[in-house]
């Protein structure tokens, strides 16, 4: 699943920093994802954060993506500006 986010309060890129490694580490450790910033790295307030997750059935790898997005979404530094999710 990827998602571009739209960060408001950045005034820099530690600013962003700060905000994407919370982020990140909280997706990690609630659902257990791999998580990456993968684009508009240098930009303050923009950000593309991919994760991924490995299973053996889909309809999991679904609930739990569907579960981190809810969480993206209520995180409160950053808006989502547009989703995409891929099954292989």
């Amino acid at each position: 699943m990827t998602w571009e986010l739209h960060l408001s309060g950045c005034q820099s890129l530690k600013d962003k920093r700060r905000v994407l490694k919370s982020l990140k580490d909280r997706l990690h450790n609630k659902f257990n994802l791999s998580v990456a910033e993968t684009g508009h790295h240098d930009l303050w307030q923009r950000a593309e954060l991919t994760c991924c997750i490995v299973a053996t059935e889909r309809r999991h790898c679904a609930s739990v993506l569907s579960a981190a997005d809810g969480a993206v979404a209520m995180w409160a530094d950053a808006r989502i500006i547009d989703s995409t999710t891929s099954f292989l």
